[in-house]
C-alpha cells in the first residue's frame, strides 16, 4: 500500500471540497473493497477522504411514499430491520444473500453500489486489463472466464459487476441524490452504471467530484410480493453464478406489473424488460415462469466456461417468480 494523505470532513459541502481538491483522491466510507485494492495496488489514491463523521449521511426514512437510506446507512441495518423485511423481502433478502455478517456490519449502502469487479485478472496487476489500465488489453476474454459476464460485454472487457444490492434497486426503480461543486441531482439507477463499450474504466457517471447522499425507493404495494434468489458455488460467502430479484403485482390471476432484475451474469445492474412484459396480463405459471428466464437470457454471449450459467439464470428467474407468486 503506498502512502496517501487524509481528511476527515464533517459535512457534505466540506466533503465535496475535498473530492475537488485533487486528482486521485477516494472515498472512504465502509472501506471493505477499497482498503483491498488499496493493498493490490490496483487503487493508489493520494488522498483518502473519510466520510464515516458526516451524520447527513446516516439518514434513515422508511415512512411515507418511499424508503430513504443515507449513504452511510449499514448493509445489516437495512437487511434485519422487521418493517423493511415484512414490507419489501426483496432488499433485505438481497443483503442478507450479498455478505458475511461482519461485511454487512461495515459496508455502506452507498459504497456497496459502486463495487468494482471481483475478476481476479483487474485485481492482480501482473495481468493485462482495459479496466485497471485501458489498452493493454483483457485477459479474461481467452483466459479462465468461469465467472465472467454473459450480457453487456465487449471485445474489450466482460468483467461481472458483482454487487447484489445494485441488482434489487435496479428491480425497484431506485435512484441516488448527489452533491458535487455543481449542485446537486438525482441519478437514477438505471443511468448510473455503464457498460464497458471501448473503455471498460469508466464505470459509472458520477463525476469524480461527486458524492452519493443517499439512496431513494419508492414504495409499492407489489413490492410485498417480491424475492431476492441467487445461485452460487456455496451457500454463503459467495458472489453469483446468477441471481433473480422479483417484484410483482398481481390482481387476481392475472399479472398487473412485473419487475424482473439479474445479477451476477452482466456488467452492470441488469433490467430484464422484455421478460417483464412477456407477463402483463398473463396468468403466472410455472410455464409462463420459465419463459421469462428464458427471454432474460435470450441475448448472452457465452464462452465455453460460463455458458453453464444461462440454464442457472433462467433457474432462478423462475424460481424468484414462483415464489414472489406465492407471497402475493
Amino acid at each position: 500500500m503506498e502512502r496517501f494523505t487524509y481528511a476527515a470532513p464533517r459535512t457534505v459541502k466540506d466533503a465535496v471540497l475535498e473530492l475537488s481538491s485533487s486528482e486521485n483522491v477516494k472515498v472512504l466510507a465502509g472501506g471493505t473493497t477499497l482498503v483491498d485494492l488499496m493493498k493490490n495496488g490496483v487503487e493508489r489514491p493520494q488522498r483518502l477522504i473519510d466520510v464515516t463523521g458526516i451524520r447527513e449521511l446516516n439518514e434513515f426514512a422508511i415512512d411515507g411514499d418511499e424508503l430513504r437510506f443515507g449513504a452511510l446507512v449499514r448493509m445489516s441495518a437495512v437487511a434485519d430491520h422487521p418493517e423493511i423485511k415484512r414490507r419489501h423481502p426483496i432488499l433485505s433478502e438481497a443483503l442478507w444473500r450479498g455478505a458475511s455478517q461482519q461485511l454487512r456490519n461495515m459496508a455502506t449502502l452507498g459504497g456497496n453500489v459502486l463495487q468494482r469487479t471481483r475478476c481476479a485478472y483487474f485485481r492482480d496487476p501482473q495481468y493485462p486489463c482495459n479496466k485497471r489500465q485501458p489498452g493493454t488489453g483483457c485477459a479474461a476474454i481467452d483466459g479462465i472466464n468461469r465467472g465472467h459476464a454473459l450480457l453487456g460485454t465487449s471485445e474489450f472487457c466482460i468483467a461481472t459487476y458483482p454487487g447484489d444490492w445494485a441488482t434489487a434497486l435496479a428491480a425497484v426503480d431506485a435512484s441516488f441524490d448527489t452533491m458535487s461543486p455543481r449542485g446537486a441531482r438525482t441519478i437514477s439507477i438505471h443511468d448510473l452504471h455503464v457498460e464497458p463499450g471501448r473503455s471498460p474504466n469508466v464505470e459509472h457517471t458520477l463525476g469524480a467530484d461527486e458524492l452519493i447522499v443517499r439512496t431513494r425507493i419508492p414504495t409499492q404495494r407489489a413490492y410485498r410480493a417480491s424475492t431476492y434468489q441467487k445461485i452460487r458455488d456455496r451457500a454463503s460467502y459467495a458472489f453469483a453464478l446468477a441471481s433473480a430479484a422479483v417484484a410483482l403485482d398481481i390482481q387476481g390471476d392475472l399479472v398487473r406489473d412485473a419487475r424482473i432484475a439479474i445479477g451476477g451474469v452482466a456488467t452492470r445492474p441488469w433490467r430484464a424488460r422484455d421478460a417483464e412484459q412477456s407477463l402483463i396480463g398473463r396468468r403466472l405459471d410455472e410455464r409462463a415462469a420459465r419463459h421469462a428466464g428464458e427471454l432474460a437470457y435470450v441475448n448472452a454471449h457465452t464462452t465455453p466456461q460460463n455458458a453453464f450459467r444461462v440454464p442457472l439464470g433462467i433457474a432462478a428467474v423462475e424460481r424468484a417468480l414462483m415464489i414472489a407468486r406465492e407471497r402475493a
